[in-house]
């Protein structure tokens, strides 16, 4: 069988997991605590791309919500 790592992001996701397991689906390994705050996506990707890149992408998207918006 292949062993995969998931993220889960809320209870009733890991509740499904158990469930899961208890119709020998699936198997947990190892149980980590679900973090108690939510990570803003700013900090999540923090550092992923550089700054030309960031900058590049911003534009593009300001871009295509002009667009957006004039249609």
């Amino acid at each position: 069988m292949d062993t995969l790592l998931l993220q889960v992001n809320n209870r009733p996701a890991l509740n499904l997991l158990y469930e899961m397991q208890a119709l020998n689906l699936v198997k947990v390994l190892k149980e980590y605590p679900l973090p108690q705050t939510k990570t803003k996506l700013s900090d999540r990707y923090r550092g992923v791309f550089s700054k030309e890149a960031g900058k590049s992408f911003k534009e593009h998207t300001q871009l295509l919500r002009e667009e957006w918006n004039n249609t």
